[in-house]
């Protein structure tokens, strides 16, 4: 990258306040799955972020070379490769390493205080999250049952999908170990407000980053609720119809870029920026910054779900408050009971695997 594009790459950061200028502890952040397509430019992203101090990749394979390349970048933070190469540490800089294979799976999460896991299969065309539930459950169940061990204390920002089963999982396997915290464990849905946003946005003609739109829910196609009577700044101008086709393009977004890439990827690059966008607020959160405010899939009382999207109240351990859904429009109401069969179902898959396994 050259120096006139990282300064605006940091420059744009900035002004969506990615980063917090406040003085901050000392934070290690690991990603699990950091050589994939979603690893790669997550990996790019929160090396940007000042708030990392000590930045941790980890994958089956492929990670050396990731935190080689991310190395070269002249940004604060510094890399340090695992076994250890000839980069020396310099004073007041981030450290960056990359880990490979399960023997080093302990190394990479020991000390971590947030854990991102992208790991898994990519969707392909024709293929629902749910086609990637027999894979990514398993590959799920074995990094949480090393995170129970080696950061027990971590938050944890679920990215691998079917979301709506893996966090489930994760919660089942550290309830199993004795380390379950539900103020800690975050299924990462912000690529549909990400989307929500956008696509608002370009609708009712308004600047997309004065814009905010809460999605509650899940996070896979119906289960996707966006809530644009409650999107600021407000327009008059949207009908019921323009409405419902936001929803659905919100909900189908994946499938959207699946379909754009014509077999050859998914949604890696929005996906990577969604998740640097929740860990930065998860990392806010710890410093003590106030009123961080994002949606997210939790533990929840919110519906009689056990698990649901809303807007959540970060803070020093995590989860400091859910939030309530707000008032909804009568077609919001609908969604609302539409999707909660789809997500039970989706929830319970996750449970029954984690007691089976």
């Amino acid at each position: 990258m050259r120096p006139s594009l990282l300064r605006y790459a940091a420059q744009a950061l900035r002004r969506r306040d990615y980063s917090s200028a406040a003085a901050a502890a000392e934070r290690k952040v690991a990603i699990l799955g950091a050589a994939g397509g979603i690893g790669q430019p997550l990996a790019l992203l929160m090396k940007l972020n000042p708030l990392v101090s000590s930045l941790s990749l980890y994958d089956i394979a492929g990670t050396p070379g990731v935190a080689a390349d991310v190395s070269h970048i002249n940004s604060p933070a510094l890399v340090r490769l695992h076994p250890p190469a000839c980069i020396p540490l310099l004073a007041g800089s981030s450290r960056v390493k990359g880990f490979v294979g399960e023997e080093q799976l302990g190394e990479a999460l020991e000390g971590s205080d947030v854990v991102i896991i992208p790991a898994g299969v990519p969707r392909k065309p024709g293929m629902t999250r749910d086609d990637l539930f027999n894979i990514n459950a398993g590959i799920v169940k074995g990094l949480c049952t090393a995170i129970s061990k080696y950061c027990p204390n971590a938050l944890v920002n679920m990215i691998s999908n079917p979301v709506n089963s893996t966090v489930p999982i994760a919660a089942e396997v550290f309830k199993k170990a004795g380390t379950y915290d539900e103020k800690k464990l975050f299924g990462v849905t912000t690529l549909d407000v990400v989307r929500a946003k956008t696509f608002y946005a370009g609708k009712a003609n308004v600047p997309v980053t004065e814009v905010n739109v809460p999605v509650v829910g899940g996070h896979a196609g119906i289960t996707i609720l966006p809530l644009f009577s409650q999107a600021t700044p407000a327009s008059n101008a949207l009908s019921h119809e323009d409405i419902k086709a936001l929803t659905k393009r919100t909900q189908d977004g994946g499938t959207e870029v699946v379909e754009a890439k014509a077999g050859k990827g998914s949604a890696t690059l929005s996906m990577a920026y969604a998740g640097a966008v929740f860990a930065d607020a998860c990392l806010k959160g710890l410093n003590g910054v106030p009123d961080v405010v994002e949606c997210s899939f939790v533990q929840s009382t919110v519906t009689e779900l056990p698990f649901f999207a809303s807007k959540v109240r970060l803070g020093k351990n995590g989860v400091e408050e859910v939030l309530g859904l707000g008032q909804l429009s009568e077609f919001e109401k609908e969604g609302l009971e539409n999707l909660k069969g789809e997500l039970k179902s989706s929830i319970e898959k996750g449970i029954k695997f984690a007691h089976a396994n």
